[in-house]
């Protein structure tokens, strides 16, 4: 395995990494030295465990007959390194899992926690967001209050709208974002703080677009533009789409599944609140970005309106496992339950209806892979699938929900800033996982205390905090984005009062954060890396598949990321 240089960086009393100058630019020409590979095709299936894969590849008792279900996934590992042992991020939630994968780095270096955290370096919003996160003061040079920070749906100016409220004929993208439901710094004039300059550490697009080449990418907010890295308007992507996941659901004339299901009209009629909501509507949704990425592997943008070239990089997340992995479907008239996702038992079984996400997902592959051979495409292309994140628990016996109040931020919320608690807004960041951050960090010890009298009835597996946080991440409240506390608790337990929810994702649990991880391109044979390896391996392995430094990735340089092993006969 190549060792990469570890370059000084330093931490600034903020948390952030000084600039570092990447290494000497690499001409477009030179993006097929490596194996050929002039293109990488990275995709996160949300959810996908390394079981899930095993089991759909090589079939499981009581599903199709015994027989293999991703058959797709299945013709890819034979040509493709399959990693059992694959950790996401910690916080295994979306936001910090999909920069892991982009940045080489955790949360201690690109400060990434959740896609809803809290920063004690910034102010509120000019006006409250969709979600709620009421506008607050800021005054510029002055110190901050500190805020919570939200990079979902809720910075749309229209959340309702699939394009996110851009203008009419715009289909999404950065120019949904409101700049006035942004926080902001009061350090830099009280300016609204955009997702790609919140990040902290460069990206695969932001090095791979300044050595000539072409960068898109497809996910499910228009905040998840903060794949870009820092910079000017998401400049390091080319071709960025990002149809709105939580707004409301409609009719896509025009629109097949790959599995061949119209999605002209709305497929559930029951579920149109959210795409999120619907086993079949899910479906439909995740369709316009594999529509997206068929375009550009045709050469054309993601609306397919216009030529362009084929992305060196680019790629997109799958939700269908995710919500099939998740979602109770639940007719609120009738108050009864329509459909069941999730597993069936401690092996991993799916139900039918996650049999379906997953069936969906891998036909959708299948159409990129035909998709690549008739351009010709497939043997310059090396195709990464992997996850953001897992869901936990897997068996369905451990599910236990705690909600208010007796979840952690209940014990101790007298400890916990306005923003964090205020009853109609976001409230805290818990899911299977609990993230607190303290109004006074002086009061650590003592909300340690508060939690542990009432570790029982909230469900409290471990306590991390002062020193056993800081093995982790920054130390809090240095760095303004760690939290004080950070509570896993016991396998099963979520933090949630909701009817529609089996599982969850954010925590430190094996089911949360072991996902599969499968490399693949026609000059490889097939193997098995059993060693553990972490999903911000990703971002070093592209650029070297592209013949580009690693080290160009600040975060690859601080945190001494590898490259995958077992590729290119080099490790």
């Amino acid at each position: 395995m190549a060792a990469y240089k570890l370059a000084s960086v330093v931490l600034l009393a903020a948390g952030a990494i000084a600039p570092i100058s990447l290494s000497a630019q690499v001409d477009p020409a030179h993006f097929n030295n490596r194996n050929g590979i002039r293109h990488v095709l990275l995709i996160s299936i949300d959810g996908m465990h390394a079981v899930d894969f095993l089991n759909c590849s090589k079939g499981i008792p009581g599903v199709n007959f015994g027989q293999p279900y991703c058959p797709a996934l299945a013709q890819l590992a034979q040509h493709g390194v399959n990693y059992l042992d694959t950790m996401t991020s910690k916080p295994s939630d979306s936001f910090p899992g999909l920069m892991a994968l982009v940045s080489g780095g955790s949360p201690r270096t690109v400060g990434a926690f959740y896609d809803v955290a809290y920063d004690r370096s910034l102010d509120g919003p000019a006006i409250a967001t969709g979600n709620s996160n009421a506008a607050a003061p800021c005054v510029a040079n002055a110190p901050p209050t500190g805020y919570t920070t939200e990079f979902d749906e809720g910075i749309d100016i229209d959340q309702t709208k699939l394009n996110g409220g851009a203008a009419a004929g715009v289909d999404g993208g950065i120019q949904s974002i409101d700049p006035r439901k942004l926080d902001r710094d009061p350090a830099h004039g009280c300016s609204p703080v955009y997702p790609w300059n919140f990040v902290r550490t460069n990206t695969i697009f932001g090095v791979i677009h300044s050595a000539g080449g072409y960068t898109a990418w497809s996910d499910k907010h228009p905040s998840y533009s903060s794949v870009s890295g820092p910079g000017t308007n998401a400049s390091n992507l080319d071709d960025y789409y990002s149809p709105e996941i939580n707004s409301t659901v409609v009719g896509l004339p025009g629109v097949t599944t790959p599995t061949g299901a119209s999605c002209a009209s709305i497929r559930d009629t029951l579920q149109t609140g959210a795409w999120t909501d619907s086993f079949e509507n899910i479906q439909c949704y995740d369709t316009l970005k594999v529509n997206a990425i068929l375009s550009e592997i045709k050469g054309r943008r993601h609306d397919g309106k216009a030529p362009a070239p084929v992305p060196q990089i680019f790629g997109m997340n799958f939700q269908a496992v995710s919500v099939g992995q998740k979602l109770i479907e639940y007719n609120d008239t009738t108050k009864t339950i329509v459909a069941t996702g999730g597993y069936q038992d401690a092996f991993g079984t799916p139900t039918s209806s996650l049999l379906s996400e997953i069936q969906f997902v891998d036909a959708s592959i299948d159409a990129f892979m035909d998709q690549l051979r008739r351009q010709g495409l497939d043997q310059s292309t090396l195709v990464m699938v992997t996850a953001k994140h897992g869901q936990s628990p897997i068996d369905p016996n451990r599910v236990s929900k705690i909600a208010s109040p007796n979840t952690p931020a209940d014990v101790i919320a007298s400890l916990l800033p306005t923003s964090e608690i205020d009853p109609n807004g976001l409230g805290p960041t818990q899911d299977d996982v609990s993230l607190l951050w303290l109004k006074d960090s002086s009061q650590t010890a003592n909300a340690v205390s508060m939690l542990e009298t009432n570790a029982a009835a909230a469900g409290i597996g471990e306590i991390f905090a002062g020193r056993s946080l800081a093995q982790m991440y920054n130390a809090a409240p240095a760095d303004p984005r760690t939290p004080d506390i950070l509570i896993t608790p016991n396998v099963g337990v979520i933090y949630t009062g909701s009817k529609r929810k089996l599982e969850e994702h954010g925590g430190f649990a094996h089911d949360d954060t072991n996902v599969m991880m499968l490399v693949s391109n026609p000059s490889f044979g097939a193997k098995t890396v059993t060693s553990p390896v972490e999903t911000m391996q990703v971002a070093p392995t592209v650029l070297q598949a592209l013949g580009l430094d690693p080290d160009s990735l600040q975060a690859v340089q601080k945190e001494g990321t590898q490259v995958l092993p077992g590729i290119f006969g080099e490790n």
